[in-house]
């Protein structure tokens, strides 16, 4: 699968920081659309971080909460939507009048992209709440489109549901992965959860964060890749303590060297 791989994603980055644009450019564009990720392109990040869920005929989009109301023109669940559905649906004018018609966009776009582009991604599976069978589905499409990036083009999977993560991870298991915690979350088993999923990356909330907890992390091996940092002394400080990376929605204020 390219080269998303585990291997080629053991931190050997000579120097240069990985900073991630939250949701895309999402200070600059509407979050998680199109839009978000050219305006990341255009500002020459190398990475950008997107939400990822299924609808109801199998297609991956690309949002972060579990209904269209706050993002979009539109109220309630997705999840009897087709793709047919997604042009008609404004995920743009929330945010500014320039973005008008904006559409709801989905993983094989982003995928589409990055293959064009050599924009890297860290995708983060929302934990599915309808069920077996949906989770189920939205492995497989992540899985299928990640099978058609080219090589060169770096991936991570990230979730907060590390039993989808470990799933995903037996679907793909040369793909990098990354547990997210929330800090009320980031318990003493953090090392156990880790080695069960086959993670390569922790990617721990800022608040409350350590220096401590940063130099164990790195001890065991892990990159560690913090949300959400807009601060640029706080982004400093995390990389002096050893930090590979930073979500952030001012990625193009931040230093990569």
């Amino acid at each position: 699968m390219s080269s998303a791989t585990s291997d080629t994603a053991r931190f050997s980055f000579d120097g240069e920081r990985m900073i991630i644009g939250h949701r895309g450019l999402s200070s600059l564009a509407p979050e998680n659309t199109m839009a978000a990720f050219r305006a990341a392109v255009d500002h020459h990040l190398a990475w950008v971080e997107a939400d990822v869920d299924v609808i109801a005929d199998g297609t991956v989009i690309i949002c972060h909460d579990s209904t269209l109301d706050r993002t979009t023109d539109r109220t309630g669940r997705y999840d009897a939507l087709t793709v047919a559905d997604l042009s008609g649906i404004d995920a743009g004018s929330w945010f500014s009048p320039r973005f008008n018609g904006e559409p709801l966009p989905t993983l094989a776009r982003l995928i589409d992209l990055m293959n064009e582009t050599g924009l890297n991604a860290n995708i983060e599976i929302k934990p599915n709440e309808t069920g077996r069978e949906a989770t189920l589905r939205l492995i497989d499409g992540v899985v299928a489109q990640l099978e058609r990036l080219r090589p060169g083009v770096e991936v991570i999977v990230s979730s907060f549901s590390h039993v989808l993560l470990h799933l995903f991870k037996q679907r793909a298991p040369k793909v990098p992965v990354g547990c997210l915690y929330e800090k009320h979350t980031l318990s003493g088993d953090w090392r156990s959860t880790l080695e069960i999923v086959g993670a390569d990356y922790i990617h721990p909330e800022d608040s409350s964060l350590t220096r401590e907890q940063v130099q164990a992390f790195r001890a065991e091996g892990y990159g560690v890749n913090v949300w959400t940092v807009n601060s640029l002394s706080r982004a400093n400080e995390l990389f002096n303590w050893g930090v590979t990376g930073v979500f952030s929605d001012i990625a193009h204020h931040i230093p990569r060297r």
